[in-house]
């Protein structure tokens, strides 16, 4: 699983309200992205705002940010947005009551082949 987080400024013509209305509008469209596993639409006073997204791989990650994500991104706010990407080894779900542990990718992939 990948974690990853996406950061960019908003122009001032953007504030809490703006941003608030725009992410309720366009979250349904996430649905149907390809390896989304979950995003959290975040916003800061400092007119910072992005995404915290769970993805099932990194080339899931790395393709939605390089298609028609990232134009819609610059064409909005006119910057490149700020991405980090991270691998998760646990998750700690208390919604579920769960923890979960995940294996490291190639030796999953090593043990498959086998």
């Amino acid at each position: 699983m990948i974690t990853a987080i996406v950061r960019y400024k908003l122009p001032a013509s953007i504030g809490y309200d703006e941003c608030r209305a725009h992410f309720h509008k366009i979250a349904p469209n996430f649905r149907t992205a390809k390896g989304l596993i979950s995003k959290h639409f975040i916003w800061r006073e400092n007119g910072t705002a992005g995404g915290v997204y769970q993805w099932e791989s990194l080339a899931d990650a790395k393709a939605f940010y390089s298609g028609p994500w990232l134009k819609g991104i610059l064409d909005r706010y006119g910057q490149y947005p700020e991405i980090e990407y991270y691998e998760v080894f646990a998750l700690t779900d208390n919604s579920k009551g769960s923890v979960e542990k995940f294996e490291d990718p190639a030796q999953a992939a090593q043990r498959k082949a086998s």
